[in-house]
């Protein structure tokens, strides 16, 4: 127990550690830095750090401790990360807080959400939602790993991704503690979710430009795949139609194999020939 008391411990005081060192940094003069850190790539270094690192430096510490690769010792050591991670947002939430009294006074998101289904109901949920923090990492790795390499094999086109996966709420004036964090994690989770819906549009028109059987299911999709309704062939038309349709909306080998709705169609370079 008490090692794994030690990891909660252990993990927390890095993940403090380096919390301070960031809110430091603009103050030496390094407010590059920061905002290098405010968007991808160096975004993702922190997000990982601070969500992903911790999950397996836990069972690591605990089998290192005990030199038992057991499953039970490994599950010990996530938990009591998971726990140091928790504590980590709850320490620093409860100092930035300390450190900004007037805004803790002020009107808060916060505030008024607990107003609206209670406190308990509104921290349980919102704690809740931390279990999508894993599902989001996966996405992530999936936009540096899968993604790319489709982008030569079928030119699908390239991403910026500094200009979808960022976070700008920590500037917003009177977001302090447990709001700054909840909106930083869903500034950075609906980047990645945007870039993730985009590059599965080029996917889902390039391979499948065919309409869905149910009509429920065009109509609750075409917000997230507007192809649906801009060219995709009928689920009854047959294959010739398919073929037809992928022939008049892709430019071939020399062009860029975009969604329909995509920007680089505009260019001569996005155009069939």
């Amino acid at each position: 127990m008490l090692m794994y008391l030690w990891i909660a411990l252990s993990v927390a005081g890095s993940l403090l550690l380096v919390a301070g060192l960031l809110h430091a940094l603009p103050k030496f003069g390094f407010k590059g830095v920061t905002e290098w850190l405010s968007r991808a790539p160096g975004l993702d270094v922190f997000i990982f750090y601070f969500t992903v690192l911790p999950l397996f430096v836990g069972p690591w510490m605990a089998v290192r401790s005990t030199l038992d690769a057991g499953f039970w010792v490994g599950l010990g050591g996530l938990v009591a990360a998971v726990a140091g991670q928790v504590l980590t947002v709850c320490v620093w939430t409860v100092l930035h807080e300390m450190a900004h009294r007037e805004a803790v006074r002020g009107p808060r998101i916060v505030k008024q959400i607990n107003r609206s289904v209670g406190p308990l109901r509104n921290h349980a949920a919102v704690w809740w939602t931390a279990w999508a923090v894993p599902l989001f990492a996966m996405i992530r790795i999936a936009q540096y790993l899968v993604y790319p390499p489709l982008t030569w094999l079928v030119r699908l086109p390239k991403y910026k991704h500094e200009e979808w996966v960022s976070v700008s709420r920590h500037k917003f004036e009177g977001l302090v503690g447990h709001d700054m964090v909840w909106c930083l994690y869903c500034d950075w989770m609906t980047g990645v979710w945007s870039l993730g819906s985009e590059m599965l549009r080029n996917v889902e028109s390039f391979w499948c430009p065919i309409r869905f059987m149910p009509d429920k299911k065009c109509e609750n999709c075409k917000t997230d795949f507007p192809d649906i309704d801009g060219g995709w062939a009928a689920f009854n038309s047959g294959m010739e139609q398919v073929e037809k349709t992928h022939a008049e909306h892709y430019p071939g080998p020399d062009g860029v194999n975009a969604w329909f709705g995509h920007p680089v169609r505009l260019t001569v370079k996005g155009k069939k020939k």
